[in-house]
């Protein structure tokens, strides 16, 4: 499929994220006002609330749906009205779209400069996975020796713990440098300090957008995903050292997890499918998935000191991943775990099998021990305060690109 064209002539450019291809969810304000659902596309944002409202795009001929300030009701809706939704939205933004029509559209739209973004869906729970090979086989290889460095059951079920949707946090939104229990390496009692070696994950954060209260098949859960954000994954490699032996990560993941502000839908993905890698080991039947469903898409992490240019330190692909968004809510629903609108399930770090592909600073530096060199000269093993992370990625069709806007946070100072 090559870029469709749409009048709005923004969007027709191939270097922009939001051509009429893709058509993301999110939510916006303008000054003061009142947060609303929005699409973009091109350099503007359509007000979905305010289509609604008049009558022009209602999502449910029966109720208003994005009168409130998450995409969550409208996901209820299911795959049916989220396709007919996106499919009159195209033919309202669509090159040769009727006057009138353009009209109503500029009426409700504001250019993307002037809004603030907002969290884009109302997380109900999180969890996040340990999913791409690459990374689990670097991590294992530093803490265990590479002959155990993946678990027996990694190559059996996507490996996931359950984390703090309370801790989810937008696009743009500070990061500060937590604290914690930290352990020297001669030092058999912990002290109390700030994490000195707190790092980025660069992941993909699959959208829960069908409840279900049993079992799902791999199919059945690919179905019910929504849509798909960046995810950074922050994390306090010194504190998850000390405590995570032997119920895994828990506050040297809560600080916070950040995603970007835009959701795109499963269906602009649709043309970017492609098979998970070939498997080390058979998988059990309830994992096996009937077609690709792993998607191309393209992702760079970004590390900018205060005030100084950024340096690209990871350019990597989601292919990469072992399990997909699809296996792991399929297993995750598997013990009969109640599955909710607004669930977010993180891929885990996506890293490919050379050192420039690795999602992590933890990978790059290899532990700290082979510090990174930043194009302003600075070295990094993990992040220093004032760093700006920022997240990009792109499935990249013919003359265009189904771009999902930046994910990215600064570090703060830790609290006094």
């Amino acid at each position: 499929m090559g870029l469709r064209r749409s009048w709005l002539e923004s969007a027709n450019a191939p270097e922009c994220d939001f051509p009429l291809n893709n058509l993301p969810y999110g939510v916006f304000s303008v000054g003061d006002s009142d947060l609303r659902c929005g699409v973009a596309i091109g350099d503007r944002i359509v007000d979905a609330t305010g289509l609604e409202a008049a009558g022009l795009l209602p999502a449910d001929p029966d109720a208003d749906v994005l009168d409130a300030p998450y995409w969550n009701d409208f996901m209820e809706l299911g795959r049916e009205a989220w396709s007919r939704y996106r499919a009159a939205l195209t033919a309202m933004l669509a090159e040769g779209a009727d006057e009138a029509v353009q009209d109503q559209i500029v009426t409700h739209s504001v250019p993307i400069k002037d809004a603030t973004l907002h969290m884009p869906f109302r997380v109900s729970e999180y969890t996040d996975f340990y999913a791409g090979r690459h990374h689990a086989t670097n991590v294992g290889t530093m803490f265990r020796g590479p002959e155990n460095a993946l678990p027996p059951n990694w190559l059996h079920m996507p490996i996931g713990y359950n984390g703090r949707a309370s801790s989810v946090v937008v696009s743009g939104t500070p990061v500060t440098r937590p604290h914690g229990q930290l352990k020297g390496r001669d030092d058999d009692v912990p002290h109390w300090g700030a994490s000195a070696r707190f790092d980025l994950e660069l992941e993909i954060g699959a959208i829960v957008g069908q409840a279900s209260d049993g079992p799902l098949s791999v199919q059945q859960a690919f179905d019910n995903i929504f849509g798909y954000v960046l995810l950074n994954d922050w994390s306090a490699r010194d504190i998850q050292a000390w405590e995570y032996q032997p119920l895994g990560p828990f506050q040297a993941k809560a600080t916070a997890t950040t995603i970007s502000a835009w959701i795109v839908t499963a269906e602009a993905l649709e043309p970017f499918r492609i098979s998970t890698p070939d498997r080390l080991e058979p998988l059990l039947p309830y994992l096996q998935e009937p077609g690709p469903m792993l998607y191309d898409i393209a992702l760079e992490v970004g590390l900018a000191p205060t005030g100084k240019a950024e340096t690209v330190i990871a350019r990597t692909n989601y292919g990469e991943m072992y399990y997909s968004s699809a296996q792991q809510l399929a297993h995750h629903s598997s013990s009969g775990c109640p599955m909710r609108v607004g669930d977010l399930l993180g891929s885990g770090t996506i890293s490919g099998p050379d050192r420039e592909t690795r999602g992590s600073l933890l990978e790059l530096s290899w532990g700290g021990k082979e510090p990174l060199t930043l194009d302003t000269g600075e070295g990094r093993c993990f992040l220093e305060d004032g760093d700006t992370v920022t997240l990009r990625g792109a499935a990249m069709g013919d003359g265009y690109r189904i771009g999902f806007g930046p994910c990215a946070g600064q570090v703060m100072p830790a609290r006094p």
